[in-house]
Protein backbone atom coordinates (compact mmCIF):
# COMPACT_ATOMS: atom_id res chain seq x y z
CA UNK A 1 0.00 0.00 0.00
CA UNK A 2 0.97 3.90 -0.49
CA UNK A 3 3.48 4.37 2.14
CA UNK A 4 2.91 8.41 3.22
CA UNK A 5 5.58 10.76 4.59
CA UNK A 6 5.03 14.16 5.79
CA UNK A 7 8.12 16.73 4.22
CA UNK A 8 9.53 19.90 5.29
CA UNK A 9 11.90 19.91 1.55
CA UNK A 10 11.79 22.18 -0.68
CA UNK A 11 9.97 21.13 -3.97
CA UNK A 12 12.53 21.53 -6.45
CA UNK A 13 15.63 19.86 -4.39
CA UNK A 14 12.94 16.88 -3.59
CA UNK A 15 14.32 13.57 -5.62
CA UNK A 16 10.76 12.48 -6.69
CA UNK A 17 9.09 10.85 -10.30
CA UNK A 18 6.24 13.90 -10.22
CA UNK A 19 5.10 16.90 -8.01
CA UNK A 20 1.49 17.07 -7.81
CA UNK A 21 0.13 20.88 -7.28
CA UNK A 22 -3.29 21.81 -7.63
CA UNK A 23 -5.43 24.17 -9.78
CA UNK A 24 -8.71 25.44 -9.62
CA UNK A 25 -11.62 26.57 -11.81
CA UNK A 26 -11.26 30.50 -11.83
CA UNK A 27 -13.67 33.30 -13.31
CA UNK A 28 -10.95 34.25 -16.33
CA UNK A 29 -9.13 30.89 -16.61
CA UNK A 30 -6.86 28.11 -14.22
CA UNK A 31 -5.79 29.53 -11.17
CA UNK A 32 -2.59 27.77 -9.31
CA UNK A 33 -3.14 26.61 -5.95
CA UNK A 34 -1.51 27.66 -2.51
CA UNK A 35 1.28 24.60 -1.86
CA UNK A 36 2.78 25.22 -5.48
CA UNK A 37 4.19 28.57 -5.13
CA UNK A 38 7.38 27.29 -5.46
CA UNK A 39 6.76 25.42 -8.38
CA UNK A 40 4.92 28.48 -10.16
CA UNK A 41 7.55 30.70 -9.38
CA UNK A 42 10.09 28.25 -11.20
CA UNK A 43 8.21 28.77 -14.31
CA UNK A 44 8.48 32.81 -13.53
CA UNK A 45 5.15 32.81 -12.65
CA UNK A 46 3.26 31.52 -15.64
CA UNK A 47 2.13 27.95 -14.49
CA UNK A 48 -1.19 29.37 -14.98
CA UNK A 49 -0.74 30.31 -18.26
CA UNK A 50 0.67 27.25 -19.88
CA UNK A 51 -1.69 25.04 -17.92
CA UNK A 52 -4.47 26.97 -19.97
CA UNK A 53 -2.43 26.77 -22.82
CA UNK A 54 -2.17 22.74 -22.77
CA UNK A 55 -6.19 22.99 -22.10
CA UNK A 56 -6.60 23.02 -18.42
CA UNK A 57 -9.63 24.52 -16.69
CA UNK A 58 -8.69 23.95 -13.25
CA UNK A 59 -12.51 21.31 -13.07
CA UNK A 60 -12.51 18.84 -11.09
CA UNK A 61 -10.66 15.67 -11.85
CA UNK A 62 -8.85 17.28 -14.72
CA UNK A 63 -5.26 16.04 -15.00
CA UNK A 64 -2.56 17.91 -16.94
CA UNK A 65 1.02 16.51 -17.01
CA UNK A 66 4.05 18.74 -18.50
CA UNK A 67 7.95 18.94 -18.12
CA UNK A 68 9.21 20.35 -14.51
CA UNK A 69 10.93 23.08 -14.33
CA UNK A 70 14.71 23.41 -15.15
CA UNK A 71 16.89 22.74 -11.50
CA UNK A 72 13.70 20.60 -10.47
CA UNK A 73 14.98 16.75 -9.60
CA UNK A 74 11.62 15.22 -10.19
CA UNK A 75 11.18 15.59 -14.46
CA UNK A 76 7.32 15.85 -14.54
CA UNK A 77 4.31 18.47 -12.82
CA UNK A 78 1.42 16.91 -12.45
CA UNK A 79 -1.73 19.70 -11.94
CA UNK A 80 -4.78 18.25 -10.84
CA UNK A 81 -8.15 20.15 -11.19
CA UNK A 82 -9.57 21.39 -7.75
CA UNK A 83 -12.48 22.66 -8.55
CA UNK A 84 -13.91 25.97 -8.43
CA UNK A 85 -11.89 28.13 -6.60
CA UNK A 86 -13.71 28.90 -3.19
CA UNK A 87 -15.61 32.16 -3.11
CA UNK A 88 -14.46 33.65 0.51
CA UNK A 89 -10.67 32.58 0.83
CA UNK A 90 -8.63 30.55 -1.00
CA UNK A 91 -9.31 27.53 1.64
CA UNK A 92 -10.58 24.11 -0.24
CA UNK A 93 -12.62 22.40 1.69
CA UNK A 94 -12.16 19.07 2.71
CA UNK A 95 -13.45 16.49 -0.18
CA UNK A 96 -12.21 19.11 -2.63
CA UNK A 97 -8.38 18.10 -1.57
CA UNK A 98 -9.63 14.58 -0.78
CA UNK A 99 -10.68 14.30 -4.35
CA UNK A 100 -7.76 15.55 -5.90
CA UNK A 101 -5.05 13.95 -4.14
CA UNK A 102 -6.91 10.50 -4.97
CA UNK A 103 -7.13 11.56 -8.97
CA UNK A 104 -3.43 12.25 -8.97
CA UNK A 105 -2.23 9.06 -7.25
CA UNK A 106 -4.25 7.04 -9.61
CA UNK A 107 -2.72 8.81 -12.60
CA UNK A 108 0.64 8.17 -11.26
CA UNK A 109 0.24 4.41 -10.96
CA UNK A 110 3.33 2.72 -11.89
CA UNK A 111 5.71 5.74 -10.26
CA UNK A 112 8.06 5.23 -7.21
CA UNK A 113 7.64 8.40 -5.19
CA UNK A 114 5.18 11.63 -5.66
CA UNK A 115 5.37 14.92 -4.17
CA UNK A 116 1.64 16.35 -3.55
CA UNK A 117 2.54 20.21 -3.18
CA UNK A 118 -1.38 20.45 -2.73
CA UNK A 119 -3.01 23.40 -0.36
CA UNK A 120 -2.53 22.63 3.31
CA UNK A 121 -3.35 25.12 6.11
CA UNK A 122 -3.37 22.66 8.93
CA UNK A 123 -2.81 18.91 10.08
CA UNK A 124 -6.49 18.32 8.73
CA UNK A 125 -6.01 19.34 5.63
CA UNK A 126 -3.00 17.07 5.57
CA UNK A 127 -5.00 14.39 7.03
CA UNK A 128 -7.46 13.96 3.90
CA UNK A 129 -4.82 14.70 1.62
CA UNK A 130 -3.41 11.66 2.43
CA UNK A 131 -6.44 9.70 2.46
CA UNK A 132 -7.57 10.80 -0.84
CA UNK A 133 -4.32 9.52 -1.75
CA UNK A 134 -3.90 6.06 -0.39
CA UNK A 135 -7.77 5.58 -1.30
CA UNK A 136 -6.63 6.50 -4.97
CA UNK A 137 -4.03 4.88 -5.43
CA UNK A 138 -5.89 1.67 -4.38
CA UNK A 139 -5.73 -1.36 -7.11
CA UNK A 140 -6.86 -5.06 -6.78
CA UNK A 141 -5.29 -7.24 -9.02
CA UNK A 142 -5.12 -10.85 -6.80
CA UNK A 143 -6.12 -12.61 -9.62
CA UNK A 144 -4.10 -10.91 -12.37
CA UNK A 145 -1.28 -12.96 -13.74
CA UNK A 146 2.30 -11.20 -12.83
CA UNK A 147 5.05 -10.73 -14.37
CA UNK A 148 8.60 -12.63 -13.13
CA UNK A 149 8.44 -10.02 -10.40
CA UNK A 150 5.74 -10.65 -9.32
CA UNK A 151 5.68 -6.63 -8.72
CA UNK A 152 3.05 -5.48 -11.51
CA UNK A 153 -0.09 -7.07 -12.79
CA UNK A 154 0.73 -8.24 -16.46
CA UNK A 155 -1.96 -5.87 -17.94
CA UNK A 156 -1.58 -3.18 -15.24
CA UNK A 157 0.57 -1.13 -13.38
CA UNK A 158 1.24 -1.23 -9.52
CA UNK A 159 -0.08 1.22 -7.08
CA UNK A 160 1.85 4.30 -6.79
CA UNK A 161 4.60 3.46 -4.20
CA UNK A 162 4.73 6.80 -1.58
CA UNK A 163 3.71 9.86 -1.40
CA UNK A 164 5.46 12.75 0.25
CA UNK A 165 3.06 15.54 1.69
CA UNK A 166 5.01 18.87 0.91
CA UNK A 167 4.22 21.41 3.47
CA UNK A 168 3.78 18.88 6.22
CA UNK A 169 5.17 18.53 9.40
CA UNK A 170 7.04 15.74 10.63
CA UNK A 171 7.21 16.77 14.39
CA UNK A 172 3.88 17.87 14.65
CA UNK A 173 2.30 16.23 16.90
CA UNK A 174 -1.63 17.27 15.70
CA UNK A 175 -0.16 16.52 11.51
CA UNK A 176 1.45 13.42 12.80
CA UNK A 177 -1.86 12.22 14.55
CA UNK A 178 -3.58 13.04 11.39
CA UNK A 179 -1.25 10.63 9.43
CA UNK A 180 -1.38 7.87 11.52
CA UNK A 181 -5.48 7.96 11.12
CA UNK A 182 -5.41 8.68 7.67
CA UNK A 183 -3.03 5.04 7.25
CA UNK A 184 -5.92 3.23 10.14
CA UNK A 185 -8.84 4.56 8.23
CA UNK A 186 -7.33 3.58 4.36
CA UNK A 187 -5.39 0.81 5.37
CA UNK A 188 -8.79 -1.14 6.44
CA UNK A 189 -11.39 0.90 4.05
CA UNK A 190 -8.88 -1.27 1.34
CA UNK A 191 -9.45 -4.44 3.32
CA UNK A 192 -12.50 -3.83 2.82
CA UNK A 193 -12.43 -3.04 -0.58
CA UNK A 194 -10.40 -6.16 -1.24
CA UNK A 195 -13.32 -8.18 0.57
CA UNK A 196 -15.87 -6.78 -1.83
CA UNK A 197 -14.20 -7.72 -4.51
CA UNK A 198 -12.75 -11.03 -3.94
CA UNK A 199 -14.91 -13.94 -5.85
CA UNK A 200 -17.35 -15.63 -4.10
CA UNK A 201 -15.67 -18.77 -4.94
CA UNK A 202 -13.00 -17.80 -2.47
CA UNK A 203 -14.58 -15.74 0.18
CA UNK A 204 -17.76 -17.47 1.15
CA UNK A 205 -19.31 -17.19 5.44
CA UNK A 206 -16.47 -19.83 6.60
CA UNK A 207 -13.59 -17.88 5.08
CA UNK A 208 -14.92 -14.57 5.79
CA UNK A 209 -15.27 -15.48 9.78
CA UNK A 210 -11.48 -17.03 9.43
CA UNK A 211 -10.41 -13.21 8.09
CA UNK A 212 -12.17 -11.81 10.82
CA UNK A 213 -10.24 -14.03 13.50
CA UNK A 214 -7.20 -13.40 12.16
CA UNK A 215 -7.18 -9.69 12.07
CA UNK A 216 -8.98 -10.05 15.71
CA UNK A 217 -5.96 -11.39 16.71
CA UNK A 218 -3.63 -9.07 15.53
CA UNK A 219 -5.41 -6.55 16.89
CA UNK A 220 -6.60 -7.53 20.25
CA UNK A 221 -10.26 -7.71 19.34
CA UNK A 222 -12.16 -10.34 20.91
CA UNK A 223 -13.87 -12.32 18.06
CA UNK A 224 -16.74 -15.06 18.44
CA UNK A 225 -18.40 -17.46 15.46
CA UNK A 226 -21.20 -18.88 15.66
CA UNK A 227 -21.06 -21.77 13.33
CA UNK A 228 -24.48 -23.63 11.94
CA UNK A 229 -24.91 -25.81 14.60
CA UNK A 230 -24.07 -23.16 17.24
CA UNK A 231 -26.90 -20.64 15.02
CA UNK A 232 -29.32 -24.24 14.84
CA UNK A 233 -28.81 -24.27 18.45
CA UNK A 234 -29.69 -20.35 19.48
CA UNK A 235 -32.63 -20.27 16.72
CA UNK A 236 -30.89 -17.98 14.22
CA UNK A 237 -34.22 -19.19 11.67
CA UNK A 238 -33.41 -15.99 9.98
CA UNK A 239 -29.49 -16.44 9.14
CA UNK A 240 -29.94 -20.66 8.85
CA UNK A 241 -33.36 -19.62 6.37
CA UNK A 242 -31.43 -17.94 4.32
CA UNK A 243 -28.09 -19.90 4.18
CA UNK A 244 -30.27 -23.39 3.35
CA UNK A 245 -29.82 -23.54 0.05
CA UNK A 246 -26.19 -23.23 -0.33
CA UNK A 247 -23.24 -25.45 0.31
CA UNK A 248 -21.50 -22.76 2.59
CA UNK A 249 -22.97 -22.44 5.90
CA UNK A 250 -23.70 -19.53 7.28
CA UNK A 251 -22.03 -17.78 10.57
CA UNK A 252 -22.98 -14.94 12.71
CA UNK A 253 -19.28 -13.33 13.64
CA UNK A 254 -19.25 -10.84 16.58
CA UNK A 255 -16.14 -8.56 16.76
CA UNK A 256 -15.65 -6.69 20.51
CA UNK A 257 -13.20 -3.91 20.57
CA UNK A 258 -13.18 -3.08 23.91
CA UNK A 259 -11.75 0.84 25.63
CA UNK A 260 -11.02 0.62 29.78
CA UNK A 261 -11.89 4.32 29.58
CA UNK A 262 -14.97 3.83 27.15
CA UNK A 263 -18.62 5.52 29.00
CA UNK A 264 -20.65 4.35 25.45
CA UNK A 265 -20.78 1.18 23.44
CA UNK A 266 -22.03 1.25 19.91
CA UNK A 267 -22.82 -1.84 18.12
CA UNK A 268 -22.66 -2.19 14.56
CA UNK A 269 -24.61 -4.56 12.27
CA UNK A 270 -23.63 -5.86 8.78
CA UNK A 271 -25.42 -8.11 6.08
CA UNK A 272 -23.14 -10.07 4.79
CA UNK A 273 -24.51 -12.17 1.62
CA UNK A 274 -21.06 -13.19 0.51
CA UNK A 275 -23.00 -14.43 -3.02
CA UNK A 276 -27.12 -13.66 -3.78
CA UNK A 277 -28.52 -15.12 -6.50
CA UNK A 278 -32.30 -14.99 -4.61
CA UNK A 279 -32.16 -18.06 -3.83
CA UNK A 280 -35.65 -19.92 -5.38
CA UNK A 281 -36.73 -15.73 -6.22
CA UNK A 282 -33.96 -16.12 -8.80
CA UNK A 283 -32.39 -12.80 -10.04
CA UNK A 284 -32.92 -12.65 -13.85
CA UNK A 285 -29.90 -12.54 -16.50
CA UNK A 286 -28.19 -9.16 -15.79
CA UNK A 287 -28.58 -9.44 -12.56
CA UNK A 288 -26.06 -12.06 -11.26
CA UNK A 289 -22.71 -11.08 -12.19
CA UNK A 290 -21.81 -8.20 -9.42
CA UNK A 291 -23.56 -10.15 -6.29
CA UNK A 292 -20.42 -10.61 -4.71
CA UNK A 293 -20.74 -7.14 -3.62
CA UNK A 294 -23.71 -8.24 -1.49
CA UNK A 295 -21.57 -8.33 2.04
CA UNK A 296 -20.42 -4.92 1.90
CA UNK A 297 -22.29 -4.12 4.82
CA UNK A 298 -20.53 -6.84 7.00
CA UNK A 299 -17.08 -5.88 5.28
CA UNK A 300 -17.81 -1.86 6.35
CA UNK A 301 -18.75 -3.24 9.63
CA UNK A 302 -15.66 -5.36 10.42
CA UNK A 303 -12.84 -2.48 8.73
CA UNK A 304 -15.18 0.24 11.01
CA UNK A 305 -14.11 -2.10 14.28
CA UNK A 306 -10.78 -2.84 13.34
CA UNK A 307 -9.88 1.01 12.38
CA UNK A 308 -11.51 1.84 15.69
CA UNK A 309 -9.11 -0.65 17.28
CA UNK A 310 -6.33 0.55 15.58
CA UNK A 311 -7.18 4.11 16.80
CA UNK A 312 -7.73 3.49 20.44
CA UNK A 313 -11.20 4.68 20.42
CA UNK A 314 -12.33 5.31 23.97
CA UNK A 315 -15.59 3.70 23.12
CA UNK A 316 -16.82 -0.27 23.01
CA UNK A 317 -17.75 -1.18 19.17
CA UNK A 318 -19.38 -3.98 18.96
CA UNK A 319 -19.22 -5.54 15.05
CA UNK A 320 -21.84 -7.88 14.42
CA UNK A 321 -21.54 -9.76 10.57
CA UNK A 322 -24.22 -11.86 9.45
CA UNK A 323 -23.24 -14.16 6.92
CA UNK A 324 -24.35 -16.14 4.18
CA UNK A 325 -24.89 -17.23 0.78
CA UNK A 326 -28.17 -17.07 -0.80
CA UNK A 327 -28.35 -20.14 -3.27
CA UNK A 328 -31.13 -22.23 -4.89
CA UNK A 329 -31.06 -25.55 -4.38
CA UNK A 330 -34.00 -28.57 -2.69
CA UNK A 331 -32.74 -27.65 0.46
CA UNK A 332 -32.87 -23.88 0.56
CA UNK A 333 -36.20 -21.71 1.58
CA UNK A 334 -39.36 -21.16 -0.54
CA UNK A 335 -41.66 -18.77 -1.24
CA UNK A 336 -44.34 -19.14 1.41
CA UNK A 337 -41.94 -20.40 3.87
CA UNK A 338 -42.46 -19.48 7.86
CA UNK A 339 -38.93 -18.82 9.56
CA UNK A 340 -38.99 -18.40 12.88
CA UNK A 341 -36.33 -15.59 14.26
CA UNK A 342 -33.95 -15.67 16.85
CA UNK A 343 -36.51 -12.39 18.88
CA UNK A 344 -39.33 -15.36 18.62
CA UNK A 345 -41.32 -13.14 15.76
CA UNK A 346 -42.34 -15.45 12.80
CA UNK A 347 -41.84 -14.27 9.42
CA UNK A 348 -43.82 -15.79 6.15
CA UNK A 349 -40.72 -15.47 3.24
CA UNK A 350 -42.77 -14.04 0.27
CA UNK A 351 -39.76 -13.60 -1.62
CA UNK A 352 -36.39 -15.33 -1.20
CA UNK A 353 -34.51 -12.30 -2.68
CA UNK A 354 -35.85 -9.88 -0.07
CA UNK A 355 -32.83 -11.96 2.15
CA UNK A 356 -30.33 -9.27 3.76
CA UNK A 357 -33.48 -8.18 6.14
CA UNK A 358 -33.86 -11.52 7.05
CA UNK A 359 -30.16 -12.30 8.44
CA UNK A 360 -30.21 -8.36 9.97
CA UNK A 361 -32.97 -9.03 11.84
CA UNK A 362 -31.42 -12.11 14.05
CA UNK A 363 -28.52 -9.92 14.38
CA UNK A 364 -29.84 -6.64 15.05
CA UNK A 365 -31.81 -8.66 18.15
CA UNK A 366 -28.35 -10.46 19.65
CA UNK A 367 -27.27 -7.17 19.44
CA UNK A 368 -30.25 -5.57 21.34
CA UNK A 369 -29.23 -7.98 24.49
CA UNK A 370 -26.08 -6.19 25.26
CA UNK A 371 -28.17 -3.07 25.64
CA UNK A 372 -25.81 -0.57 23.85
CA UNK A 373 -26.39 2.81 23.75
CA UNK A 374 -26.88 2.96 20.02
CA UNK A 375 -27.26 0.36 17.25
CA UNK A 376 -26.57 1.28 13.61
CA UNK A 377 -27.01 -1.44 10.56
CA UNK A 378 -25.41 -1.23 7.21
CA UNK A 379 -26.50 -3.25 4.22
CA UNK A 380 -26.74 -3.10 0.42
CA UNK A 381 -30.41 -3.82 1.34
CA UNK A 382 -32.87 -2.98 -1.72
CA UNK A 383 -32.66 -1.51 -5.09
CA UNK A 384 -35.44 0.44 -4.16
CA UNK A 385 -33.03 2.98 -2.53
CA UNK A 386 -30.56 3.09 -5.86
CA UNK A 387 -33.52 4.19 -7.73
CA UNK A 388 -34.86 6.78 -5.13
CA UNK A 389 -30.95 8.08 -4.85
CA UNK A 390 -29.18 6.65 -7.16
CA UNK A 391 -25.14 5.24 -7.25
CA UNK A 392 -23.47 7.70 -5.08
CA UNK A 393 -25.37 8.45 -2.02
CA UNK A 394 -27.26 6.20 0.98
CA UNK A 395 -30.31 6.60 2.73
CA UNK A 396 -30.19 7.18 6.53
CA UNK A 397 -33.76 5.71 8.90
CA UNK A 398 -33.62 5.80 11.83
CA UNK A 399 -36.27 5.40 14.84
CA UNK A 400 -34.96 9.07 16.72
CA UNK A 401 -34.44 12.27 14.49
CA UNK A 402 -31.76 13.62 15.73
CA UNK A 403 -29.45 10.43 15.65
CA UNK A 404 -30.50 10.30 11.84
CA UNK A 405 -29.40 14.04 11.43
CA UNK A 406 -25.91 13.29 13.23
CA UNK A 407 -25.70 10.30 10.73
CA UNK A 408 -25.87 12.21 7.73
CA UNK A 409 -24.01 15.02 9.22
CA UNK A 410 -20.96 12.44 9.84
CA UNK A 411 -20.71 11.05 6.94
CA UNK A 412 -20.98 15.03 5.11
CA UNK A 413 -17.55 15.51 7.41
CA UNK A 414 -16.22 12.34 5.99
CA UNK A 415 -16.90 12.93 2.42
CA UNK A 416 -19.80 10.35 1.71
CA UNK A 417 -23.12 10.98 0.55
CA UNK A 418 -26.50 10.41 2.35
CA UNK A 419 -29.55 11.20 2.38
CA UNK A 420 -32.17 10.80 5.59
CA UNK A 421 -35.24 8.74 5.03
CA UNK A 422 -38.22 8.87 6.72
CA UNK A 423 -39.82 5.81 8.02
CA UNK A 424 -43.63 5.90 7.45
CA UNK A 425 -46.10 4.13 9.77
CA UNK A 426 -48.34 3.53 6.67
CA UNK A 427 -46.69 1.43 4.91
CA UNK A 428 -46.04 -1.13 7.86
CA UNK A 429 -49.21 -2.44 7.14
CA UNK A 430 -48.29 -3.66 3.91
CA UNK A 431 -46.36 -6.17 5.65
CA UNK A 432 -49.29 -8.25 7.46
CA UNK A 433 -49.33 -11.30 7.30
CA UNK A 434 -52.61 -14.16 7.54
CA UNK A 435 -50.31 -16.96 8.84
CA UNK A 436 -47.29 -15.08 10.01
CA UNK A 437 -46.27 -12.26 12.46
CA UNK A 438 -44.39 -10.23 9.56
CA UNK A 439 -43.97 -11.02 5.95
CA UNK A 440 -40.61 -9.90 4.60
CA UNK A 441 -42.49 -8.09 1.78
CA UNK A 442 -44.66 -5.14 1.90
CA UNK A 443 -45.80 -2.56 -1.07
CA UNK A 444 -42.96 -2.30 -3.88
CA UNK A 445 -43.35 1.51 -3.89
CA UNK A 446 -41.26 2.93 -1.02
CA UNK A 447 -39.49 -0.86 -1.02
CA UNK A 448 -36.36 1.09 0.30
CA UNK A 449 -38.29 2.37 3.45
CA UNK A 450 -40.64 -1.06 3.89
CA UNK A 451 -37.08 -2.84 4.51
CA UNK A 452 -36.08 0.19 7.43
CA UNK A 453 -39.74 -0.51 8.57
CA UNK A 454 -38.97 -4.45 8.88
CA UNK A 455 -35.71 -4.03 10.45
CA UNK A 456 -37.10 -1.81 13.40
CA UNK A 457 -39.38 -4.61 14.52
CA UNK A 458 -36.37 -6.32 15.43
CA UNK A 459 -34.59 -4.05 17.33
CA UNK A 460 -34.73 -4.21 21.05
CA UNK A 461 -37.07 -1.50 23.25
CA UNK A 462 -35.76 1.68 23.66
CA UNK A 463 -32.72 1.65 22.29
CA UNK A 464 -31.41 3.95 19.56
CA UNK A 465 -31.07 2.81 16.28
CA UNK A 466 -30.44 3.51 12.29
CA UNK A 467 -30.23 1.70 8.83
CA UNK A 468 -27.61 2.48 6.47
CA UNK A 469 -28.94 1.51 2.55
CA UNK A 470 -25.75 1.63 0.92
CA UNK A 471 -27.00 -0.33 -2.48
CA UNK A 472 -26.22 2.68 -4.23
CA UNK A 473 -22.90 3.32 -3.77
CA UNK A 474 -20.98 -0.06 -2.66
CA UNK A 475 -20.19 -0.85 -5.82
CA UNK A 476 -18.77 1.24 -8.35
CA UNK A 477 -19.65 -0.25 -11.83
CA UNK A 478 -18.65 2.62 -14.32
CA UNK A 479 -15.56 3.94 -14.44
CA UNK A 480 -13.03 5.68 -11.38
CA UNK A 481 -13.93 8.96 -9.77
CA UNK A 482 -11.95 10.98 -7.41
CA UNK A 483 -10.53 8.36 -4.84
CA UNK A 484 -13.40 5.99 -5.87
CA UNK A 485 -12.14 2.96 -7.86
CA UNK A 486 -14.29 0.58 -9.89
CA UNK A 487 -15.66 -2.12 -8.37
CA UNK A 488 -16.24 -2.36 -4.11
CA UNK A 489 -15.43 0.75 -2.63
CA UNK A 490 -15.64 0.55 0.99
CA UNK A 491 -18.81 3.08 1.13
CA UNK A 492 -20.14 3.46 4.50
CA UNK A 493 -16.56 2.61 6.99
CA UNK A 494 -15.48 5.96 7.27
CA UNK A 495 -18.74 7.40 8.50
CA UNK A 496 -18.99 4.46 10.48
CA UNK A 497 -15.64 5.39 11.81
CA UNK A 498 -16.54 9.07 12.23
CA UNK A 499 -19.71 7.77 14.58
CA UNK A 500 -17.44 6.03 16.59
CA UNK A 501 -15.14 8.67 17.48
CA UNK A 502 -18.32 10.96 18.03
CA UNK A 503 -19.65 8.57 20.54
CA UNK A 504 -16.28 8.62 22.33
CA UNK A 505 -16.11 11.87 22.73
CA UNK A 506 -19.87 12.14 24.07
CA UNK A 507 -20.82 14.08 20.78
CA UNK A 508 -23.24 12.10 19.06
CA UNK A 509 -26.71 12.96 18.99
Amino acid sequence: MTALTLSTAAASGLRADAIVVGVAKGPKGPVVAPGAEAVDKAYDGGLAGILETLGASGAEGEVTKLPAPSGFKAPVVVAVGLGAVPEKDDTFGAEALRRAAGVAARALAGAKKAAFALPITDAADAGVIAEGARLGAYAFDAYKETGRSGEAAKNGKPPLAEVALLGGKPRDAAYKAALARAIAVTEELNRARDLVNTPPNDLNPESFAAVATAAGKEHGIKVQVLDEKALQKGGYGGILGVGAGSAAAPRLVKLSYTSSKAKKHLALVGKGITYDSGGISLKPPGHNETMKCDMSGAAAVFAAVVAAARLGLEVNVTGWLALAENMPSGSATRPGDVLRMYSGKTVEVLNTDAEGRLVLADALWKASEEKPDAIIDVATLTGAMVLALGNRTFGVMANDDAFRASIVEAAEEVGEESWPMPLPEHLRKGMDSPTADIANMGERMGGGLVAGLFLREFVGEGITWAHLDIAGPAYNESGPFGYTPKGGTGYAVRTLVRLAELTAAGDLG
